[in-house]
């Protein structure tokens, strides 16, 4: 269950202003907070830990650029929420510093998990899970690794947890499946990949503690392929 002063205290809500529910309800305020959500920078070609991919230059520009971005077009700081993987800790960085704002480090927005790349390589895994909805991705991992079906749907439902727990208007780093959940929770499509996040679009959804709108479908790919990186 959620604590709700210590959810006060990373975003500085006042007594009063959140309220919790039973043990599977998520807090949330009076208010509709609006969720900015950034996907990750360009990944380096060669990392130094292919689990957890660092960015490349031109990631650290595009964190940078996103960084001014979102400092013109936002009215006033507000807290930053950031993936532990780290890609999405560095694309959040250049804000963070611009802002002089400590990011808070949620685990349910990371990247979805992959099966072992030794049943499937991951390239295939990315191109299969592009082309179905939640059902078959789903089952094709369950015949790859025992549990992963429940593993896949616990992660799946927690990914919208996550951004239903927030008390207010937030940033939030996280990467291309996380944004395809959102988006496919606010547009009711059940596609695994039902918008292509280019790195650091930004897609805008508000939400009321139980459900989430789409406000605003961030920039989108269109000459390059995808890459995604599964968590771990």
């Amino acid at each position: 269950m959620v604590d709700e002063e210590s959810v006060r205290t990373k975003f500085g809500a006042p007594p009063g202003v959140c309220k919790l529910g039973g043990d599977n309800e998520p807090l949330y305020a009076p208010w509709m907070p609006t969720l900015y959500v950034v996907r990750h920078g360009h990944v380096h070609p060669s990392p130094s830990d292919p689990e957890d991919p660092e960015l490349s230059a031109r990631g650290h520009s595009q964190a940078a650029s996103v960084a001014q971005e979102l400092h013109g077009r936002l009215p006033s700081k507000l807290p930053i929420v950031t993936s532990p993987m780290r890609r999405c800790r560095e694309t959040a960085a250049p804000l963070c510093a611009m802002w002089g704002v400590e990011p808070l480090v949620e685990p349910r927005v990371a990247e979805v998990p992959g099966p072992p790349p030794e049943l499937l390589p991951r390239a295939e895994w990315i191109r299969q899970s592009l082309l179905v909805e939640w059902p078959e991705f789903i089952e094709l991992g369950q015949s790859l690794v025992n549990g992963y079906d429940s593993m896949l749907t616990h992660w799946r439902a927690g990914v919208l947890e996550a951004v239903l727990a927030c008390p207010h208007d937030a940033v939030i780093f996280s990467h291309f499946v996380p944004l395809n959940v959102l988006t496919g929770q606010a547009t009711g499509s059940n596609r695994v990949a039902c918008f292509l996040p280019d790195h650091t679009s930004v897609t805008v959804f508000e939400t009321s503690g139980q459900g989430i709108r789409l406000l605003e479908r961030g920039r989108e790919k269109s000459a390059h392929p995808v890459t995604v990186h599964p968590g771990r």
